[in-house]
């Protein structure tokens, strides 16, 4: 399994919490988690009896889904907007 590089977080952070730096935005807090996500979900294909991998899953899909659940709150065209670019929900 490939862990982000630290060039990548700050990729992911520049593109969305607007600065690299700026590690405490929600709407980049959100795109690390989907990023990480979409790598476990690619590992659990392929070994499909890692439960405890699968449980860390679960708790990261929870997590995710409390901060979409703030951010809808507070931004709602902030939120829109980053569902929109990555990809999820319908």
């Amino acid at each position: 399994m490939s862990y982000l590089t630290t060039e990548k977080r700050a990729n992911i952070f520049a593109e969305y919490g607007g600065n690299a730096k700026n590690t405490g935005s929600i709407e980049g807090q959100i795109a690390l988690l989907t990023e990480r996500i979409q790598q476990i979900s690619k590992h659990l294909q392929a070994n499909k009896k890692d439960f405890s991998t699968q449980r860390g899953l679960m708790k990261m899909v929870g997590q995710r889904k409390s901060l979409l659940m703030y951010l809808s709150k507070h931004n709602l065209s902030g939120y829109r907007a980053l569902i929109e670019k990555l990809g999820l929900r319908k």
